[in-house]
């Protein structure tokens, strides 16, 4: 074994560390004990995320504790003598309270004031939150979709926002000046610590509500049936709620995922992108001759949905999908109610469809283009914030928002609306796919799909590096028989053109991400995850549509040119 992780291990079985923490040090097989030990788990932009277990590359008390005592001192540094507050939440996971209390107790131990929700909500909720009592900061406790062995730590900022440059830079310089868990406060100040009770619920799904734009529609439709599953995740409430309050009634959890768990007995991932997650609502749909299914994933963030399609099979729509009907429906709808106040804009990340840009075009609204991660958006709402209005964003993997009083994807208020848009097309005898026609027809028909590869460990992290170097250095000239034009290298803010040889820098933001044109329109995309130890390989391609009634044979030829590119890839 490495010295370094050697010295690692001697440091925590010798040090003043828990003996439970020591016997479980020792039960460690070889490879294991490696992987607990070889790194510090990173304090990223975003936070923390990894497995939990014991050492320094684990979710444990003394990792959290470190980093929420790195937290405090930025907090404390930044804002002086004003006082500072915090809000923390969590959602369903093992460990998830347990961790989310060890932060309340060193903010605490720091003099800095915690509001603490009572149990589990969905992270828009503590987003919304952090803006609603005026607090400085906030974290939650989640790792969102990822397996049941991880969780992680999510820090944001005053805004409601995950923090942004400068701040998640300068957090990130002041974690990593705790090297020791000995130099964190353990000492709470139980008097510090605030809890947030039931009641703040109403106040957040007040504003949802008023985000609902055909009331009368969903007075018709109320009966409507409605499937829902927090997938054992903390959205069970407030979810149904929602849909509650804008006024639909025929609501059916599913019975099996109801309750929070952070085991996820009934899936395998609990991750609505995967199918194999909806099973059960999609079961219980069918039977219920539900008109939508929907699904959370654990913290409520993200969301799914699954429509019906004109042979009546039940047919899970991707992010590009429902973030192109939530745009075209609030876009033509608030133009029909005269709502539109010629200050607004969307923003979209630049692995999300590029059709949501071509529909607010043609509505005359500007679309912000932004790098991936809800933050991005989130911090373009910010500059704009009193000068033009955000209407909505969103993202392909499953994240939207709607209005600007939440700061990050909101899983909660997307159900509502998506619930809200089946509705009010269905009292015109339409569709979710018949709608989808009519854009695709209207600013061009665009499929897309994603290729995520899992390298785990230290291995895998060197092998993801090494795919984005070969990228970079030797990049590929055609595609699927299909020319490269250009080459967008988003880290260096290049765009490179094979044919000419020529290559411009550009005044944009970076980002470890390659994206490739094609000549024949298609795009493809090449980004590690920062959240988990994956590459991302992500698909665009489009064609024209010039009969609705041709939707699905040119969706085929679409789907054929999508599979050329993954099996490329793959």
């Amino acid at each position: 074994m490495d010295h370094s992780i050697q010295d690692k291990v001697s440091v925590w079985l010798s040090g003043n560390y828990d003996q439970a923490t020591k016997n479980a040090i020792a039960n460690l097989q070889p490879d294991e004990l490696a992987d607990s030990f070889y790194r510090n788990l990173e304090f990223g932009t975003g936070g923390l995320r990894g497995i939990m277990g014991v050492g320094t590359n684990r979710m444990n008390k003394y990792t959290v504790g470190m980093a929420t005592q790195g937290f405090a001192n930025y907090l404390k540094k930044t804002y002086g003598d004003e006082p500072v507050s915090v809000v923390i939440g969590h959602d369903s996971r093992n460990n998830s309270r347990f961790f989310a209390e060890t932060t309340a107790g060193v903010f605490a131990a720091n003099g800095i004031q915690v509001y603490l929700f009572e149990a589990l909500r969905p992270t828009p909720e503590l987003s919304y939150a952090i803006r609603q009592l005026g607090c400085k900061a906030g974290v939650v406790c989640t790792a969102s979709h990822n397996p049941k062995e991880y969780n992680g730590y999510k820090a944001y900022w005053e805004d409601g926002a995950q923090v942004v440059a400068p701040h998640d830079t300068n957090i990130i310089k002041e974690v990593q000046k705790i090297t020791s868990f000995e130099q964190v406060n353990w000492n709470k100040q139980d008097d510090l610590i605030h809890y947030i009770e039931e009641d703040f619920d109403a106040i957040y799904l007040e504003k949802v509500k008023e985000l609902s734009l055909a009331k009368e529609a969903i007075q018709a439709q109320k009966s409507m049936p409605i499937v829902f599953s927090p997938i054992h995740g903390a959205s069970g409430k407030m979810v149904p709620a929602a849909l509650k309050a804008f006024g639909f009634e025929n609501i059916q959890v599913v019975k099996e995922q109801a309750e929070p768990d952070g085991n996820f007995p009934t899936v395998i991932y609990p991750n609505p992108e995967e199918p194999e997650a909806l099973t059960l609502a999609v079961a219980l749909g069918k039977k219920s001759g539900a008109a939508l299914v929907l699904a959370c994933d654990p913290d409520g963030d993200r969301y799914a949905a699954v429509v019906p399609n004109e042979a009546g099979e039940y047919e899970l729509l991707n992010g590009n999908q429902t973030g192109t009907l939530l745009v075209y429906y609030l876009l033509s709808r608030k133009k029909e109610l005269g709502l539109l106040t010629g200050k607004d804009f969307m923003v979209n990340t630049i692995v999300t469809t590029e059709l949501i840009n071509k529909i607010a075009e043609g509505f005359g609204i500007p679309c912000y283009n932004v790098l991936t991660g809800f933050k991005n958006i989130a911090s373009i709402i910010l500059q704009k914030e009193g000068k033009e209005k955000f209407l909505a964003g969103g993202e392909e993997s499953f994240g939207f928002l709607v209005g600007d009083f939440v700061r990050d994807k909101d899983g909660v208020s997307a159900c509502a609306l998506v619930a809200e848009v089946v509705a009010y097309y269905k009292t015109q005898g339409k569709n979710v796919f018949a709608v989808l026609a009519e854009v695709y027809q209207q600013f061009g028909f665009y499929k897309e799909a994603l290729i995520s590869v899992t390298k785990k460990g230290k291995d895998g992290a060197e092998q993801i590096q090494q795919l984005m170097n070969q990228f970079r250095t030797n990049p590929p000239l055609e595609m699927n028989g299909s020319a490269v034009e250009k080459i967008y290298d988003v880290k260096n803010a290049s765009l490179h053109y094979p044919k000419t040889q020529k290559t411009e820098v550009l005044d944009l933001d970076k980002s470890n991400v390659m994206q490739f044109y094609l000549a024949d329109g298609s795009k493809i995309s090449a980004r590690p995850s920062g959240t988990e130890p994956k590459i991302k390989y992500y698909f665009s391609v489009n064609t024209s549509l010039s009969n609705t009634s041709d939707y699905r044979k040119i969706e085929k030829v679409l789907l054929e040119k999508l599979e050329g590119l993954k099996t490329y890839f793959s």
